[in-house]
């Protein structure tokens, strides 16, 4: 039994002694080390590093919920927390939708076992990452570069008093970098289970890459144009689909485009989060949500027809469905959200960084048969305009390029664009994927996204963004 385990059985047990055994909780407790190496100027100007331990209860008792937390775990910080917690709870409203625990169940057979993770990942220290960003400026060429190389552990265990006791650890890493010539940035990122796997040269050539190819842009004018998206620029369709799109609270509260059932993309769309990990790529975070409820694949998307949303309990009892395994301390406000879906790609997926050139590589046969279109890096600074048809704005960034007759004929300005994400992956909008998923960081969380290239018929392109 881990310490986190110990702990929350700790927890469970002050709840039936304090609040009697009508009381019904749920206790998190997470270990938690981030370390990150960030650099600026091409210098490393920053090192840091956390670790913190966190226990969270979330207690229901006579009709009422309410939450608590602490970071002292002796003996009397537990039962401060405890004590605190019950005593808010005798005075919050009545929860009408409290939708009971988990029962006990064991984790998904697939799920990786306590301690099956990278331990070099887990206890690196700041030479290991420093040697990555070292490779990745070296690799630029004498380019001005920025950015961070990451890694993160992670060691948890939930209980509550309906018998459900799991643990599990988790490690990961990423690297974000850009290169700058004459104000044009190219950008390479990765994410991975192994620090090993990041190889900083490859992304510091990749990002030098795009920027040498990036200068003396010339602008376009407002339009509907062709478009290839490289996997930056993907990984941003699959976080809003997974934040407003695909989120069981919204759905329930028909708030989503998602109609499960109906063919709502092209039929070589094929969406799954995978928080266990696949094809060799280790899990990047727990094998049970908050809830406690034992994680899996989810097949969001098949073929191009709807299949799921996630949901956690909350949401799940609102819909008449069960739990996904989708819990976060924030989902029964913001709803159930997936962290680790994959765009299935037209070949066998792999972590590449996409290679080293200016193009991404899956992406070079898309742009061969785009008569008139664009070529876009990164998409960034989007906002919801309409969640339920999941219209997003936003700019481009880090590289676009007009194609004419299937070549890259010169760089392009900045341009904003208004889209809806469901519609640009509709039936028949979806000319080409790549053959090769790139494992990408989100931006400002721990969620990481699997993303191929794609070929869209379509996309609307509003205006410039120069200056």
């Amino acid at each position: 039994m881990s310490a986190e385990l110990r702990v929350a059985a700790r927890v469970v047990e002050l709840v039936r002694e304090l609040a009697g055994s009508s009381a019904e909780a749920e206790v998190m407790v997470r270990h938690d080390a981030e370390a990150l190496t960030r650099f600026a100027n091409s210098s490393i100007h920053q090192n840091v590093a956390s670790a913190t331990t966190g226990v969270r209860l979330r207690l229901h008792a006579e009709g009422r919920t309410t939450g608590g937390s602490t970071t002292v775990v002796d003996a009397d910080g537990l039962r401060a927390l405890v004590e605190r917690t019950l005593a808010a709870a005798r005075v919050s409203p009545v929860d009408a939708a409290w939708p009971g625990l988990a029962p006990p169940a064991g984790l998904h057979p697939s799920s990786p076992e306590v301690g099956s993770f990278d331990e070099m990942t887990a206890r690196a220290d700041p030479a290991l990452r420093a040697a990555r960003v070292r490779d990745f400026v070296d690799a630029a060429g004498g380019l001005e570069t920025a950015g961070y190389c990451r890694t993160v552990y992670v060691s948890a265990a939930f209980a509550n008093t309906a018998g459900q006791a799991v643990e599990g650890r988790s490690a990961e890493a990423a690297m974000d970098g850009i290169a700058r010539l004459d104000g044009a940035d190219g950008v390479a990122r990765l994410a991975a289970s192994r620090l090993s796997a990041i190889d900083g040269a490859q992304l510091g050539a990749r990002a030098a890459a795009k920027a040498r190819a990036a200068g003396t842009p010339a602008e376009l004018p407002p339009g509907h144009y062709e478009v290839v998206l490289e996997p930056d620029a993907v990984k941003d369709l699959l976080e809003n689909l997974a934040t407003f799109g695909f989120n069981g609270k919204s759905w329930a509260q028909r708030q989503s485009f998602a109609e499960l059932g109906k063919q709502q993309f092209d039929p070589s769309v094929t969406i799954v989060d995978e928080p266990l990990g696949s094809r060799g790529e280790p899990a990047a975070g727990l094998p049970f949500d908050d809830e406690g409820t034992p994680r899996r694949s989810l097949v969001l998307v098949r073929d191009g027809v709807t299949r799921a949303v996630t949901h956690d309990r909350t949401s799940a009892a609102q819909a008449g469905a069960e739990s996904t395994g989708h819990a976060s301390p924030y989902s029964r406000s913001w709803g159930p959200q997936a962290g680790n879906l994959r765009l299935e790609a037209a070949g066998l997926p792999s972590s590449s960084t996409g290679g080293t050139g200016s193009v991404a590589e899956s992406a070079r046969p898309m742009v061969a048969r785009v008569a008139r279109g664009l070529l876009i890096t990164d998409l960034w600074y989007t906002r919801v305009l309409d969640p339920k048809s999941l219209v997003v704005t936003g700019l481009t960034r880090n590289g676009v390029w007009l194609i004419e007759d299937g070549e890259i004929v010169s760089a392009v300005g900045n341009l904003r664009f208004t889209q809806s994400y469901p519609q640009a992956l509709g039936p028949g909008r979806v000319l080409g994927i790549g053959a090769e998923s790139v494992l990408l960081p989100e931006s400002w969380g721990r969620a990481r996204y699997a993303a191929p290239a794609l070929h869209l018929a379509g996309w609307n392109i509003t205006g410039n963004a120069s200056g």
